[in-house]
Protein backbone atom coordinates (compact mmCIF):
# COMPACT_ATOMS: atom_id res chain seq x y z
CA UNK A 1 0.00 0.00 0.00
CA UNK A 2 1.46 3.40 -1.14
CA UNK A 3 0.73 5.65 2.15
CA UNK A 4 1.64 9.32 1.74
CA UNK A 5 1.70 11.92 4.75
CA UNK A 6 0.45 15.28 5.25
CA UNK A 7 1.55 18.11 7.59
CA UNK A 8 -1.01 21.02 7.87
CA UNK A 9 0.50 24.07 8.47
CA UNK A 10 -1.59 26.97 7.06
CA UNK A 11 -3.61 28.53 9.76
CA UNK A 12 -2.15 31.95 11.00
CA UNK A 13 -1.48 30.78 14.92
CA UNK A 14 -4.19 34.21 16.05
CA UNK A 15 -4.27 32.51 19.49
CA UNK A 16 -0.71 32.68 19.40
CA UNK A 17 -0.26 36.02 18.54
CA UNK A 18 1.33 34.74 15.09
CA UNK A 19 4.19 33.04 13.70
CA UNK A 20 3.54 29.69 15.67
CA UNK A 21 5.10 27.01 14.18
CA UNK A 22 8.78 28.97 13.55
CA UNK A 23 8.30 29.46 17.79
CA UNK A 24 10.90 26.97 19.56
CA UNK A 25 10.61 24.18 21.24
CA UNK A 26 13.24 21.80 22.38
CA UNK A 27 15.29 24.46 20.73
CA UNK A 28 13.77 23.72 17.34
CA UNK A 29 10.49 25.60 15.44
CA UNK A 30 7.16 23.86 16.26
CA UNK A 31 6.78 23.32 12.57
CA UNK A 32 10.18 20.38 12.71
CA UNK A 33 8.89 18.43 15.18
CA UNK A 34 5.89 17.37 13.92
CA UNK A 35 7.84 17.21 10.03
CA UNK A 36 9.98 14.83 11.96
CA UNK A 37 6.95 12.79 12.77
CA UNK A 38 5.30 12.73 9.67
CA UNK A 39 8.86 11.60 8.09
CA UNK A 40 9.19 8.75 10.22
CA UNK A 41 5.90 7.26 9.47
CA UNK A 42 5.98 4.52 6.78
CA UNK A 43 4.92 6.59 3.41
CA UNK A 44 6.87 7.36 0.04
CA UNK A 45 5.82 11.11 0.18
CA UNK A 46 5.33 13.86 2.74
CA UNK A 47 3.63 17.00 2.01
CA UNK A 48 3.38 20.21 3.46
CA UNK A 49 0.35 22.42 3.01
CA UNK A 50 1.17 25.96 4.29
CA UNK A 51 0.99 29.59 3.77
CA UNK A 52 3.18 31.59 1.48
CA UNK A 53 6.24 32.39 3.70
CA UNK A 54 6.34 29.58 6.01
CA UNK A 55 10.15 28.57 6.35
CA UNK A 56 10.41 24.25 5.92
CA UNK A 57 12.54 23.56 8.91
CA UNK A 58 13.38 19.90 7.62
CA UNK A 59 14.85 18.41 4.52
CA UNK A 60 14.25 14.95 3.64
CA UNK A 61 13.68 14.06 0.03
CA UNK A 62 10.31 13.07 0.18
CA UNK A 63 9.26 16.49 1.32
CA UNK A 64 7.40 18.53 -0.83
CA UNK A 65 5.54 21.65 -0.06
CA UNK A 66 1.73 22.68 -0.87
CA UNK A 67 0.84 26.42 -0.69
CA UNK A 68 -2.54 27.60 0.04
CA UNK A 69 -4.40 31.03 0.22
CA UNK A 70 -7.05 30.51 3.04
CA UNK A 71 -6.05 29.87 6.71
CA UNK A 72 -9.01 27.54 6.94
CA UNK A 73 -8.18 24.01 8.11
CA UNK A 74 -10.79 22.17 5.94
CA UNK A 75 -9.30 24.00 2.64
CA UNK A 76 -5.79 22.36 3.33
CA UNK A 77 -7.02 19.16 4.08
CA UNK A 78 -8.50 19.43 0.60
CA UNK A 79 -5.98 20.38 -1.05
CA UNK A 80 -3.11 18.18 0.59
CA UNK A 81 -6.05 15.18 -0.10
CA UNK A 82 -6.59 16.63 -3.90
CA UNK A 83 -2.35 17.05 -4.18
CA UNK A 84 -1.74 13.05 -2.86
CA UNK A 85 -4.33 11.43 -5.20
CA UNK A 86 -1.97 8.69 -6.53
CA UNK A 87 -1.77 7.81 -2.46
CA UNK A 88 -3.65 4.35 -1.02
CA UNK A 89 -4.02 6.06 2.41
CA UNK A 90 -2.53 9.42 3.84
CA UNK A 91 -1.54 10.34 6.99
CA UNK A 92 -3.23 13.96 8.45
CA UNK A 93 -0.73 15.21 10.57
CA UNK A 94 -0.95 19.25 12.68
CA UNK A 95 1.47 21.52 12.36
CA UNK A 96 1.18 22.33 16.21
CA UNK A 97 1.51 19.17 17.59
CA UNK A 98 5.07 18.75 18.40
CA UNK A 99 4.92 15.74 20.56
CA UNK A 100 3.53 12.40 18.65
CA UNK A 101 5.41 9.48 18.99
CA UNK A 102 7.18 8.63 15.73
CA UNK A 103 6.08 4.81 16.24
CA UNK A 104 2.13 5.48 16.18
CA UNK A 105 1.82 6.10 12.28
CA UNK A 106 3.41 2.43 11.69
CA UNK A 107 0.93 0.74 14.21
CA UNK A 108 -2.06 2.73 13.14
CA UNK A 109 -1.13 1.33 9.53
CA UNK A 110 -0.56 -1.84 10.09
CA UNK A 111 -4.10 -2.02 11.85
CA UNK A 112 -6.38 -0.32 9.41
CA UNK A 113 -7.34 -3.21 7.69
CA UNK A 114 -11.01 -2.59 5.39
CA UNK A 115 -11.72 0.83 8.11
CA UNK A 116 -12.21 3.84 6.74
CA UNK A 117 -9.58 5.37 8.52
CA UNK A 118 -7.38 4.67 12.03
CA UNK A 119 -6.79 7.29 14.74
CA UNK A 120 -4.74 7.02 18.12
CA UNK A 121 -7.00 7.92 20.74
CA UNK A 122 -5.56 8.86 24.62
CA UNK A 123 -8.29 8.24 27.72
CA UNK A 124 -10.76 7.89 25.06
CA UNK A 125 -9.71 11.60 23.23
CA UNK A 126 -9.02 11.31 19.16
CA UNK A 127 -5.54 12.28 18.55
CA UNK A 128 -3.29 12.53 15.60
CA UNK A 129 -2.05 11.10 13.28
CA UNK A 130 -5.20 10.30 11.72
CA UNK A 131 -4.94 7.50 8.55
CA UNK A 132 -7.43 7.90 6.24
CA UNK A 133 -7.94 5.17 3.60
CA UNK A 134 -8.04 6.11 -0.15
CA UNK A 135 -11.88 5.85 -0.23
CA UNK A 136 -12.21 7.97 2.99
CA UNK A 137 -11.01 10.95 0.83
CA UNK A 138 -14.44 11.99 0.03
CA UNK A 139 -15.08 12.54 3.83
CA UNK A 140 -13.63 15.83 3.17
CA UNK A 141 -15.66 16.99 0.45
CA UNK A 142 -18.41 18.40 2.63
CA UNK A 143 -15.64 19.84 5.47
CA UNK A 144 -15.83 23.41 5.67
CA UNK A 145 -14.24 26.53 7.42
CA UNK A 146 -12.20 25.05 10.11
CA UNK A 147 -13.87 21.90 10.75
CA UNK A 148 -11.57 18.85 10.31
CA UNK A 149 -11.91 15.29 9.91
CA UNK A 150 -13.24 14.84 13.32
CA UNK A 151 -16.54 15.89 13.05
CA UNK A 152 -16.93 13.32 9.82
CA UNK A 153 -15.48 10.04 11.79
CA UNK A 154 -16.56 10.41 15.21
CA UNK A 155 -19.50 7.67 15.74
CA UNK A 156 -18.19 5.59 12.72
CA UNK A 157 -18.25 2.15 12.83
CA UNK A 158 -15.61 2.11 10.24
CA UNK A 159 -12.89 4.09 12.17
CA UNK A 160 -10.63 1.89 14.11
CA UNK A 161 -9.38 3.93 17.56
CA UNK A 162 -6.29 2.91 18.92
CA UNK A 163 -5.81 3.09 22.15
CA UNK A 164 -2.39 4.66 23.03
CA UNK A 165 -0.26 5.18 26.30
CA UNK A 166 1.52 8.59 24.51
CA UNK A 167 -0.11 11.56 26.01
CA UNK A 168 1.76 12.97 22.73
CA UNK A 169 -1.17 12.01 20.43
CA UNK A 170 -3.95 14.76 21.70
CA UNK A 171 -1.44 17.63 22.93
CA UNK A 172 -1.42 20.47 20.14
CA UNK A 173 0.07 24.32 20.48
CA UNK A 174 -2.36 27.12 20.36
CA UNK A 175 -0.71 29.60 23.06
CA UNK A 176 2.18 30.73 24.45
CA UNK A 177 0.93 29.66 27.60
CA UNK A 178 0.19 26.02 26.17
CA UNK A 179 4.53 26.03 24.59
CA UNK A 180 5.27 27.31 28.38
CA UNK A 181 3.86 24.34 29.90
CA UNK A 182 5.00 21.86 27.20
CA UNK A 183 8.99 23.24 27.16
CA UNK A 184 10.86 21.77 30.12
Amino acid sequence: MALAALVLAAGRGERFGGCKLDALFLGEPLLAHALRAACAAPVDRVLLVTRAGQAMPANDPRLGILTVESPALSVSLKAGLAALDGADGTFVFLGDMPLVPHGIAASLAAALGDNIAALPTWQGQPGHPVLLSRRGFALAAGLDGDRGLGTVLRGRSDVLRMPCEDEGVVIDVDTPAALARLSP
